[in-house]
């Protein structure tokens, strides 16, 4: 919410526009500096009114205003950093929504780590005609998320987050598991935690 801000002093100060009269009327004065301290944030406003929209210098409650405007994939508790990052990016991620690329860079602006991205698709070229099809006949998407601590990353929200971005109407299924040691081979994940529609 926005308010009055205490020894806040207004550019414009009613009293001194009022007719010769007034100026030495005590009442009159006090009454319009009344409204002076009511004013004075709004022409502070409407002076800084770029750095409103402005993702980085933005008050925090305007910046979860600004991201309704531009549609962000957000639930409101990520720290304040990821939201103004969420709404700095949201026109550059709304080109690329429905891809590949679209896809890992919403997953890394929600959890801070790339995903693995599996998918049933594929593109290939052939010198001769009648070649087979690249990719799967079966559509298909499979995200992996390897974080440090598999307990701690929300599943939940990872499935909005690829249900959001993910190609239209492509089945997928999510999965979170531990992040492999430094220098160790990706192995199979019987206790990966997985999630899918």
């Amino acid at each position: 919410m926005r308010g009055t801000t205490a020894g806040l002093p207004s550019p414009h100060p009613l009293g001194a526009a009022l007719p010769a009269v007034y100026a030495d009327d005590d009442f009159t004065q006090r009454f319009v500096a009344g409204l002076d301290v009511v004013l004075a944030p709004l022409f502070h406003v409407l002076d800084c009114l770029e750095s409103y929209f402005t993702p980085a210098l933005a008050p925090e409650d305007f910046v979860d205003w600004l991201t309704t405007w531009v549609g962000t994939e957000l639930d409101g508790t990520e720290p304040p950093a990821t939201r103004r990052r969420a709404v700095a990016t949201a026109v550059a991620l709304h080109r690329v929504r429905g891809t590949r690329r679209g896809l890992s860079e919403a997953v890394h602006l929600a959890f801070g780590v790339r995903p693995e991205i599996i998918e049933s698709g594929g593109a290939a070229w052939s010198a001769r005609p009648l070649g087979p099809f690249p990719g799967s006949p079966h559509p298909g998407l499979r995200v992996i998320l390897r974080v440090d601590d598999p307990a701690g990353a929300d599943r939940h929200r990872l499935h909005a987050v690829v249900a959001a971005a993910r190609p239209a109407h492509l089945p997928f299924t999510v999965e979170v598991t531990a992040r492999p040691a430094p220098g160790a081979l990706p192995e199979a994940t019987p206790d990966a935690t997985s999630e899918g529609t």
